[in-house]
């Protein structure tokens, strides 16, 4: 008994591998009746054109069509064969430019692998999901004091419903526990997070300090959504500083007694480090860079587990800001290694310090003519780093393309982060003499590297097909999202679409038309070669006597 179960388990294969190993009773019936069935089938065409040849009129109908051929000259043949050709060639030649731009491939996959591909999809997909992964933009504005300002004077939304949408969530996500219900001023702000309307949330957020003082969470909101300007939001978040030291404290002392003292004290840890690091961000745009990099390493060492966060990102801007290039290149040190996500600020951060070293000196003209040294090639090859893991930055920088304000959450490697990167780290690529005039002079280069269509990359995992529905969804509809690969077609198809086109045109207008298209033959003939006729009887006449004649008879 005990070895029943593996044998009637090997004994009971699926419908599927059943019907593969072992065919059925009508299987085997349609493999022995296959000959019979298409004999069977043309006998009955051609009967059927027997008896419906009164009604077709096959035997006229041949007549007529044997006594055209006979009429057609060599000449019509000439031209039906030559034309037929270029025809042909043309677009033998542009189906190597469509197939990449209607997806094609090649199928080089033989049945037996057909059977074992479930895995390798199933790991395409997770991959794929894993780089259309939204992240909160690190360096986002402050809503009350930035974004409303914006609208304020342009009358444009710059954050989309899908971007506020997933910042509600990641809101819930940090500033709230199963806990709160307990306090009331936490529940206030509970629900305060989940409301759709701003005047809703900040009225909210009065009530939970209402009912206590030392609410965290509310001088939050105030901070990021009723302060107008940086200085006010400066003072909310100093007021949710000492909150929320408080409560921090307190939880630390309780966080071993229950899992719901332990959730709380993850609560109150996401909202400190949400505020030290707003705080950071304060002292950043008000000119107090040296406090703000303080203030950021302070919080990148007390809360290294926290490095999901991305603070080294802020720490990267503040840096480059008062020029400590050396600092900047400790930080890449440390997070641009082969086992941590990389990010546009890395690679273009650590594009520039490489073109820092050459750009003041680099001319294209005098390298072409001695070639490229090691440092340029350096540089060159962190620019192209850079631009294979996201090709949308360079516009910005180049401004080809304009900026708008950085959604609060981005697409790694995609427009919304490429727009996110541009609005902070444009001044710091400008400061470098010549940073601009290398990455412009080089970053096109790049994408002769990568192989065409996108089946793998040359440095990173192929470039995500996903960037451009989640771009759209991120970024406001005023915004003309940069799109990658661009899907244009080549000039080759413009012109075997054009020339098949008026081909068919004058075809069919002969055909329904014959002596209007003769003279309008004539004409045109007439028009085109009346120029020539012209500039040959002026050459005649210069010409000396009898000499134009030997000419012509040549």
């Amino acid at each position: 008994m005990a070895e029943s179960g593996p044998v009637e388990e090997d004994a009971a294969p699926s419908s599927a591998e059943a019907r593969l190993a072992c065919p059925g009773r009508w299987e085997r019936l349609r493999l022995a009746a296959g000959p019979w069935a298409r004999t069977l089938a043309v006998l009955a065409a051609l009967g059927l054109l027997y008896c419906l040849r009164g009604p077709l009129r096959l035997r006229d109908n041949l007549v007529a069509v044997t006594v055209f051929l006979s009429t057609l000259t060599p000449k019509f043949y000439v031209a039906l064969t030559g034309t037929s050709s270029l025809i042909s060639g043309l677009i033998f030649v542009s189906v190597s430019h469509l197939r990449p731009l209607i997806g094609g491939a090649e199928n080089n996959t033989s049945p037996q692998s057909n059977f074992s591909a479930s895995d390798g999809e199933s790991e395409t997909n997770r991959q794929s999901l894993s780089e259309c992964k939204v992240w909160r933009n690190p360096l986002n504005l402050f809503r009350g004091a930035e974004y409303s300002r914006y609208t304020w004077v342009t009358g444009k939304e710059p954050l989309t419903y899908y971007d506020m949408n997933l910042s509600a969530q990641d809101h819930q996500t940090f500033f709230t526990c199963e806990t709160d219900s307990l306090r009331p001023s936490d529940a206030v702000m509970q629900k305060a997070w989940r409301e759709r309307n701003p005047q809703a949330r900040i009225k909210a957020a009065y009530q939970a300090l209402e009912l206590n003082n030392e609410c965290a969470t509310a001088y939050v909101l105030l901070a990021e959504e009723e302060a107008t300007t940086i200085v006010d939001a400066e003072k909310y978040f100093k007021q949710a500083l000492r909150a929320g030291e408080n409560v921090y404290r307190k939880s630390q002392h309780c966080s071993s007694q229950s899992p719901q003292h332990e959730a709380q004290l993850r609560r109150d840890t996401n909202v400190l480090v949400y505020v030290k690091r707003r705080l950071a961000m304060c002292s950043r745009k008000l000119g107090r860079i040296k406090e703000a990099v303080k203030m950021m390493r302070d919080l990148m060492k007390e809360f290294p587990v926290l490095s999901v966060l991305n603070i080294h990102e802020n720490l990267l801007e503040a840096l480059l800001e008062l020029q400590a290039y050396a600092d900047v290149q400790a930080v890449l040190a440390k997070y641009d290694d082969i086992s941590l996500p990389k990010s546009a600020a890395i690679c273009y951060t650590a594009a520039l310090l490489k073109a820092r070293a050459v750009s003041d000196r680099f001319s294209p003209e005098t390298a072409s003519r001695r070639g490229l040294s090691t440092a340029e090639i350096n540089a060159v090859e962190a620019i192209h780093r850079a631009v294979e893991f996201n090709p949308h930055v360079p516009k910005y920088l180049l401004e080809m393309k304009s900026l708008i304000l950085p959604p609060e959450h981005i697409l790694k490697r995609g427009d919304s982060e490429a727009v996110a990167y541009a609005f902070f780290h444009l001044q710091h690529w400008k400061r470098i003499e010549g940073a601009l005039n290398l990455l412009h002079c080089t970053w096109e280069g790049t994408f002769r590297m990568i192989p065409y269509p996108l089946e793998k990359g040359h440095l990173f995992y192929p470039y995500p097909s996903c960037t451009e529905t989640a771009d759209r969804e991120l970024l406001p509809t005023f915004h003309d999202v940069s799109v990658y690969p661009q899907k244009e077609l080549p000039f080759f198809i413009h012109f075997t679409a054009g020339l098949c086109s008026f081909t068919a045109m004058l075809a069919l207008l002969t055909h329904q038309f014959p002596e209007l298209m003769v003279i309008f033959a004539k004409a045109f003939f007439g028009t085109l070669l009346s120029p020539l006729s012209f500039m040959m009887e002026k050459i005649e006449r210069l010409m000396p006597a009898g000499l134009w004649h030997q000419l012509t008879q040549i």
